[in-house]
């Protein structure tokens, strides 16, 4: 894919997972890579397996929910690279707690990270896209960005607001030359369930079978290229249980809710 070679990508919650799966498929198209998550050491870690010239991968440890320290990393990967042509708000976190048992402190922890962090990086970076009037915005949603699952209040409450707040963003900014694409994943192969939050707010170390069994996070990433080069606006990468979960809510919401109250997606 010459189309994005050279091109100056940032990732954010690149140490892994999905983030990871990104980095090295776009190393495989010879970008110019920003990494970004709170472990250096692993980000460390991926920039070697990504085996790019050390002047193309720039390590920028960051922890998204410290929203002022938004602008001056920008500036930091500007001054870098000149520029950030593709955006990929990907740094995630859940919860596994009922609501009558979740704490405010969960909520806003879950809500810090996975809203308020992409928001706050995108508006740093927005408005030399905007100067330039030429930039993608990936935001890695989820499938619970269209349905519900118990016990997962808070990052379903995420995942839908990221959907409202990019869906506006494109609306926004089309004409200026800003591509908006949304990336709702089902079950993928990552950490996420290892380390979601208890309602104390501590990881609580447990795999999730589904999760464990799904999609390989390199065919994501591959389908997300795929989708950012043919100008998609949104995708949903997911197996068939998710995706009949999402025509059932559309088609029939009180069946879905009826069956959600009796199952669990995850």
């Amino acid at each position: 894919m010459a189309y994005f070679e050279n091109k100056v990508v940032w990732i954010t919650g690149a140490s892994s997972g999905i983030g990871e799966a990104l980095a090295y498929t776009f190393a495989k198209q010879k970008t110019k890579l920003v990494l970004s998550a709170r472990r250096e050491e692993e980000l460390l870690r991926v920039k070697a397996a990504c085996n790019l010239p050390d002047t193309d991968v720039y390590v920028l440890p960051l922890d998204v929910a410290q929203h002022d320290l938004m602008e001056a990393a920008t500036q930091k990967v500007i001054a870098r690279f000149g520029q950030v042509d593709i955006l990929i708000n990907n740094a995630g976190l859940s919860h596994w707690s009922k609501i009558k048992d979740l704490s405010m402190d969960v909520i806003k922890t879950i809500m810090n990270v996975n809203f308020f962090g992409g928001v706050a990086l995108t508006k740093a970076v927005l408005p030399d896209m905007l100067k330039r009037k030429k930039g993608n915005i990936v935001v890695i949603s989820s499938i619970l960005g269209k349905i519900v699952t118990p016990k997962q209040a808070a990052y379903n409450a995420s995942k839908h607001a990221l959907m409202g707040f990019f869906d506006t963003l494109r609306a926004e900014t089309t004409n200026d030359g800003i591509k908006v694409l949304l990336v709702c994943p089902g079950f993928v192969r990552t950490n996420v369930a290892k380390n979601s939050l208890n309602k104390e707010g501590a990881p609580i170390n447990k795999d999730n079978n589904m999760i464990a069994n799904g999609l390989d996070p390199l065919y994501v990433s591959e389908q997300i290229l795929k989708a950012i080069q043919n100008n998609k606006e949104e995708i949903v990468i997911a197996g068939p249980k998710e995706k009949f979960g999402v025509l059932i809510k559309r088609l029939a919401p009180g069946l879905y809710s009826k069956f959600i109250a009796n199952n669990k997606i995850v």
